[in-house]
């Protein structure tokens, strides 16, 4: 890969004071960008919660396998009706001010997760009524409604733990210096450079922390965090472009691990919501949307955009998921079909326009679906727009079709409801079906796993068919560790969990 010289001595120069001023027990980090504020009750970024995992332990955690396993809950039961959550807690866990980690502690931070005005998390923690501290280390979720993926939220920001002796002191602002019960405390933050955590030396599970301190280093640009990981300047780097990978593999100073993703990448079409789905030939007849499904070709464009690494998918789980329907597979591309649909609907010429935001790989994935369904009979504009005015005019109902990326929930219900209930909170094409919302609920009021299945393969069956979002693939998550890492653990969720890693000099 090759890099302007200025660029290069830029980065060297970087990582050589980078490694002159860490010590030989701190792990150096590159994200992909910088959080937003770190609090789990304001934060909505997804890099936050790789931050977060350093700093905040949560009642509950997720395996590689995606299966719930202890954190600072040791077990937990349903009530006879469902409609109750019983946790005990690990006895003997302090915050970071040495304050405990109690019943009174969890009452505290899930009251404020559910109804401070400044909580990003109300809407997860909807269901909860009431909080009960049963003993120290007891308590009781008492619900207005059987909520089977409660405990998916309690595995993510809503179940992470501050100290209610610093939530009473700082209120909105702790985020400025979080004080959680995680396996390392907050040091400082510099906006855009760094956030920097030192080892808790009173942390419940410290026999699995090796490292002294942790740094983050906000990155952007690819390239550069390639670079200095290369150079030494990193220990760590996340989200690696499958592009990267070809250097990184033939290089020995450094390794590269990988995992399927659960997010995913998915074409939202606006059926609904405003003049634009009005005017639009997607909305209008559903052959349409299946023309342009079948127009295209997952696993080409895979290979072609992420150099074969991602993952076809049809819904919005990967196929390698308990909750993927294995009955209603990923449909192969079909021209000669789709022409028909396109027949018979009576629009040999359908046109429409496909918004993406200026990440450069997300203007070829736009690219490769406009010569795609070029060949069926499709008409596809480009429009290539930044991040936050994308979300802008989708939320407005100001397109037809854009591609959006969701970075996934251990629980399917997170994965579905958000784009296609009638009232999903990301539900921008405003497609709604009575008949799925239905299902869906049924499914969050059953705990029964295998109950169910039964339940998304019917939902499934509804939303194919309708086709309010066309599922494209799951991601791979793809990290550069340098070769003196060892002891690090991917998962699907992305997160970056400390516990066992160890730093050779």
């Amino acid at each position: 890969m090759r890099m302007a010289n200025g660029l290069v001595a830029l980065v060297l120069g970087f990582s050589v004071t980078c490694a002159g001023s860490a010590g030989a027990q701190t792990l150096r980090i590159g994200l992909q960008e910088d959080p937003d504020r770190l609090d789990p009750a304001q934060s909505a970024t997804f890099v936050g919660r790789i931050v977060f995992a350093a700093v905040c332990d949560k009642l509950i955690d997720i395996d590689a396998k995606l299966n719930y396993i202890p954190q600072l809950a040791t077990e937990w039961s349903w009530g006879a009706d469902g409609k109750s959550l019983t946790l005990k807690l690990r006895p003997d866990v302090v915050f970071h001010d040495g304050t405990p980690m109690d019943g009174e502690a969890v009452k505290v931070n899930l009251d404020r997760y559910r109804t401070a005005d400044y909580s990003s998390r109300k809407g997860e923690m909807k269901s909860v009524a009431n909080v009960v501290v049963v003993d120290p280390l007891t308590v009781r979720l008492e619900l207005s409604r059987v909520d089977a993926p409660l405990l998916s939220v309690l595995a993510d920001r809503a179940g992470m733990m501050l100290s209610p002796k610093a939530l009473a002191e700082a209120g909105p602002n702790i985020a400025n210096r979080p004080v959680c019960a995680g396996p390392f405390k907050f040091v400082e933050r510099v906006a855009q450079q760094k956030i920097v955590f030192e080892r808790f030396e009173q942390y419940w599970n410290k026999s699995q922390i090796h490292l002294q301190q942790v740094v983050f280093e906000p990155m952007p640009d690819t390239t550069t965090r390639t670079a200095n990981l290369l150079s030494g300047g990193l220990e760590i780097v996340e989200r690696l472009q499958p592009s990267d990978l070809k250097q990184l593999k033939a290089d020995k100073r450094v390794k590269v691990a990988s995992t399927t993703a659960l997010a995913y990448n998915t074409i939202s079409i606006n059926l609904a919501n405003g003049p634009k789905a009005a005017a639009s030939v997607l909305a209008k007849d559903p052959r349409v949307r299946e023309a342009l499904e079948l127009s295209l070709d997952r696993d080409a464009i895979v290979q072609v955009v992420f150099d074969g690494e991602f993952v076809a998918t049809n819904q919005p789980q990967s196929v390698a998921s308990p909750w993927y329907v294995k009955e209603l597979p990923v449909p192969r591309r079909d021209v000669a079909r789709a022409k028909a649909l396109l027949a018979e609907a009576g629009i040999s010429k359908p046109a429409f326009t496909l918004s993406v935001t200026t990440n450069p790989i997300e203007s070829q994935l736009a690219q490769v679906i406009q010569a795609m369904a070029a060949e069926a009979g499709f008409e596809v504009k480009i429009e290539v727009i930044e991040q936050n005015a994308l979300i802008a005019k989708t939320t407005k109902g100001d397109y037809e079709a854009a591609i959006v990326i969701w970075s996934g929930r251990a629980d399917p219900d997170g994965n579905i409801s958000i784009w296609l209930t009638c009232d999903g909170f990301l539900n921008w094409g405003k497609y709604c079906s009575k008949d799925l919302d239905r299902i869906l609920a049924d499914a969050r009021a059953k705990t029964d796993p295998v109950a169910r299945l039964a339940d998304y393969t019917a939902a499934a069956k509804i939303y194919l068919r309708d086709r309010g979002h066309i599922f494209l693939y799951n991601h791979k998550w793809l990290w550069g560790l340098s070769e003196k890492v060892d002891g690090f653990n991917t998962h699907p969720d992305g997160i970056i969990r400390l516990q066992g890693v160890t730093l050779r000099q």
